[in-house]
């Protein structure tokens, strides 16, 4: 054992185990720790009675509402929708194919800005798109729910996708043997299998979509009480040279996050030990 450690170490492309430990460590803490600390640290400054007053005013209260509202709504309609467009794009050849396989990473590519504009411009009430629904989208709370699935959806696809690639169809041939039917393939076979995969794409596409917003600062409208984004508030106190309001809020998103995705990987781990993986 320790010679092969020995060996490891010796013809390891990578630098050694401590090196590399120290260059994680230090690059983590540039990039995540240390910003994350200050937002702490300058949140801890305020007296309680001004943190409290900072995150839980009702115009605050109602931007986290709509955020992680329409956040969540919009997640869960991606995994399902997600789910289906990985499978088709796994086990159906079509033509295009490789065409929309790319347009799926079109949310990746494109300008938060630019498709805030786009999707503005398609969803008002004379755009290509809205002139023909009965209900108003831009500018209103669903035009953020529209931004954040437009954002949301590459997440659980290229998740799912290679899972599925090596899910083998001997599992459904031997599930339609025992007599299943295509519902009960899916229900009891497939989709434990890909559980712990659409969780992990509903939780990268809940925590983008919670901090969103280039894309959606131009379809919401912005109105008070209304159609507010948290992360419009943060600017807005920063706008208005509050930073301990500003950083007050921030915290309140950041434990908030921390604790829904904490809640996801539990499920994540509970599913993995269910399948005794």
């Amino acid at each position: 054992m320790l010679f092969s450690r020995a060996l490891l170490r010796r013809h390891s492309v990578l630098p050694g185990f401590d090196l590399a430990l120290g260059f994680t460590l230090l690059y983590l803490s540039l990039i995540v720790l240390i910003p994350l600390a200050a937002a702490f640290l300058k949140a801890a400054s305020m007296t309680w009675p001004a943190f409290w007053d900072a995150v839980s005013s009702p115009r605050v209260v109602a931007s986290y509402r709509l955020t992680f509202g329409a956040s969540l709504a919009a997640a869960a309609i991606n995994a399902v929708f997600g789910l289906i467009i990985a499978w088709v794009l796994v086990r159906y050849d079509f033509p295009f194919k490789r065409l929309v396989d790319a347009l799926v990473d079109l949310p990746f590519a494109l300008p938060t800005a630019v498709a805030g504009i786009t999707l503005t411009a398609l969803y008002a009430e004379n755009g290509l798109i809205g002139q023909w629904l009965p209900f108003k989208v831009s500018f209103t709370p669903i035009g953020v729910f529209v931004a954040l699935l437009f954002i949301g959806l590459p997440f659980v696809v290229r998740t799912l996708q290679p899972v599925l690639e090596d899910l083998s169809r001997e599992y459904e041939e031997a599930a339609a043997t025992l007599g299943a039917d295509r519902w009960q393939t899916f229900r009891l076979v497939i989709l434990p299998i890909l559980l712990p995969a659409l969780t992990t794409g509903f939780a990268l596409a809940f925590a983008r979509a919670l901090g969103e917003y280039g894309s959606v600062i131009f379809i919401a409208g912005n109105l008070p009480m209304v159609s507010e984004i948290t992360p419009l508030m943060i600017i807005s106190k920063l706008e208005q040279y509050d930073v301990p309001g500003a950083t007050a809020i921030a915290v309140v998103m950041l434990l908030m996050s921390f604790v829904m995705l904490l809640v996801i990987n539990l499920l994540q781990a509970w599913t993995r030990k269910r399948q005794g993986q």
